[in-house]
C-alpha cells in the first residue's frame, strides 16, 4: 500500500450552522421561536430563547496562516465556506483526500448542552423543538447534501427519557447510527453515567446500533492551571482530559448488561490509553477487595477494549504501541475546521504514522473500523473503494484553492494584537476574559 491507496474515514470533525440552518425546521406558528443570527456589535452571534451564543465559529480557523490563529472568527466571511456549506466541505475533503466526516454541530454544543440547560431551566417545550431542528437541519440538509461522505449524528433530549427514546427510533428509520452524548451528563445536573435513568437509552444504543460519541469538553474540562499560566498547557492536556470521564464510564456496571453497547472518546487521543489501561488493571487487583468493584474473569482493560472506541490526529506515541490497546477499536480523526487540524496534508501526517504497521491495520484504523462500528457503507453508495481512494478524491479536488488566506479578522487577545512590540505568551486568563466579553 502506498499513501494514495489508503482510504480515510474521520469520525470527529465539526460543522458550523449556516444562519439559515434552523428556520426551516419550524412549524409556520413556531419560527419566531428559531435560533438566528443577528448583529452585535460588529460580530455575528446566535441568539435564541433571549440568550446570546457568540461562539458562531469556534476556533474555525482552517486555511489561515498559522501565526493568524486565534480562538474562533467572529463573523460567517471570516471562514471558509466549507466550514458552514457542506457542498463546499466536500471540496474540502476531496483535495485533503478525506472520504467521510462525521460533524459535531457547534451552535449548541456538541452534545447540545445549550438545549440541556435551556430545558432543566424550565424550557423544556422549546428545547425539544430545537434538539428536533437541529436534527432535520443535520441529517436532511447538511448530510444529505454528500450521500456516503457524511456520518450523520443526532443530539437528544436528554432530560426526557420518553423523548429520547422516541427521537432515536426517528432517526433509526433513516439510516442515523450516531449520538452525541456529554462525556459526563452529571456536569449538567443530568444523573450520572451509574444512575438507572440511562437504561433505556443504553438499550435503545445496542437495539439500534448507535455509538454514543462523547467529544472532549461536554462534561469534564480541562483545568487552567492559573490566569498566569500559558494558554499553551490548555492546549496541550485537552485530548489528555476526557481521561478522568474514561474511567468513571470504564468502572460502570451496565457494560455486563450491554454487550453491544459502543461509546466514543472524540478527540481524545490514543498515546495516553495504554497507561490508563495499565493503571485501571492494577487498581482492580490491589483495590477490588474493598471497593467491591467485580469485573468478574475479566480486567477493566478488556472492558474498555471491548467498547470504548478511541481516535487519533497524530499519535506517534499511540500509533507505535498499539499492542496494549484494540486496534479494532481506534480511528482517525481530522478536526476540520478547528486549529488542530492538518488540513490539506492529512494523508501525509497519517501515513507518517500508520506506514510501519501492515495494511490490514492501517485499512482497520483508516475508516474499516469505522464502517463496522458506524454501519457505515460508502463504498456502495460511491460505486466501490477505487472510488474512495486518497489518490481519487485528490484528482476530484485538483481545482479546489488551499492557498492560505490571510488577514480576516476575528476574536482576538491583547498579546495577539501587539504591532511592533515584542511578544508574550497568550495566557489562560487572557481567554477567559476574552469570552466574557464577548
Amino acid at each position: 500500500m502506498n499513501m494514495n491507496d489508503m482510504v480515510i474515514c474521520s469520525v470527529d470533525d465539526h460543522a458550523i450552522e449556516p444562519p439559515e440552518a434552523y428556520l426551516p425546521h419550524y412549524t409556520a406558528d413556531k419560527k419566531d421561536e428559531a435560533p438566528r443570527v443577528i448583529d452585535k456589535d460588529g460580530k455575528d452571534v446566535w441568539i435564541w430563547n433571549d440568550t446570546i451564543y457568540p461562539t458562531i465559529g469556534l476556533n474555525a480557523v482552517v486555511g489561515r496562516p498559522r501565526s493568524e490563529y486565534g480562538m474562533e472568527p467572529d463573523r460567517f466571511n471570516q471562514m471558509r465556506q466549507g466550514c458552514h456549506d457542506p457542498k463546499a466541505r466536500i471540496d474540502d475533503m476531496n483535495v485533503n483526500g478525506l472520504l467521510a466526516s462525521l460533524n459535531f454541530n457547534t451552535m449548541s454544543g456538541f452534545a447540545g448542552q445549550a438545549w440541556i440547560q435551556a430545558a432543566l431551566a424550565g424550557e423544556k417545550e422549546k428545547a425539544l423543538r430545537a434538539v428536533r431542528a437541529t436534527n432535520d437541519w443535520h441529517v436532511l440538509d447538511w448530510c444529505a447534501a454528500g450521500p456516503g461522505r457524511f456520518i450523520p449524528m443526532i443530539q437528544l433530549p436528554l432530560w426526557d427519557m420518553d423523548e429520547t427514546l422516541a427521537e432515536m427510533k426517528r432517526w433509526y428509520a433513516h439510516g442515523v447510527h450516531a449520538i452525541g452524548f456529554p462525556d459526563n451528563p452529571a456536569a449538567y445536573k443530568l444523573p450520572s453515567v451509574h444512575n438507572d435513568y440511562w437504561e433505556p437509552l443504553w438499550k435503545a444504543a445496542c437495539d439500534y446500533k448507535m455509538v454514543l460519541n462523547c467529544h472532549i469538553g461536554t462534561g469534564s474540562q480541562a483545568a487552567h492551571a492559573s490566569d498566569e499560566s500559558p494558554i499553551d498547557a490548555w492546549i496541550t492536556t485537552m485530548p489528555i482530559s476526557i481521561a478522568n470521564s474514561a474511567a468513571d464510564w470504564l468502572f460502570a456496571k451496565f457494560w455486563k448488561r450491554y454487550p453491544d453497547l459502543r461509546m466514543a472518546l472524540s478527540e481524545g487521543g490514543i498515546g495516553w490509553v495504554p497507561y490508563l489501561l495499565e493503571r485501571a488493571d492494577y487498581t482492580y487487583e490491589h483495590h477490588h477487595e474493598w471497593t467491591f468493584s467485580d469485573f468478574g474473569q475479566e480486567r477493566p482493560s478488556d472492558v474498555f477494549k471491548r467498547h470504548i472506541i478511541t481516535c487519533f490526529i497524530e499519535d506517534q506515541f499511540g500509533l507505535k504501541n498499539l499492542d496494549y490497546m484494540n486496534s479494532d477499536m481506534i480511528c482517525y480523526e481530522a478536526d476540520y475546521p478547528h486549529s488542530d487540524t492538518q488540513w490539506p496534508n492529512c494523508p501525509e501526517y497519517v501515513w507518517a504514522g500508520v506506514q510501519h504497521l501492515p495494511d490490514a491495520v492501517i485499512d482497520a484504523l483508516t475508516h474499516k473500523n469505522v464502517m463496522r462500528e458506524y454501519n457505515f457503507d460508502p463504498f456502495s453508495i460511491l460505486g466501490g473503494r477505487e472510488n474512495c481512494t486518497v489518490g481519487h478524491l485528490r484528482e476530484l479536488g485538483k481545482d479546489v484553492d488551499v492557498s492560505p488566506r490571510a488577514n480576516l479578522g476575528g476574536l482576538k487577545t491583547e498579546s495577539m494584537d501587539l504591532v511592533g512590540q515584542a511578544r508574550r505568551p497568550v495566557t489562560s486568563g487572557e481567554i477567559r476574559k476574552m469570552f466574557e466579553s464577548a
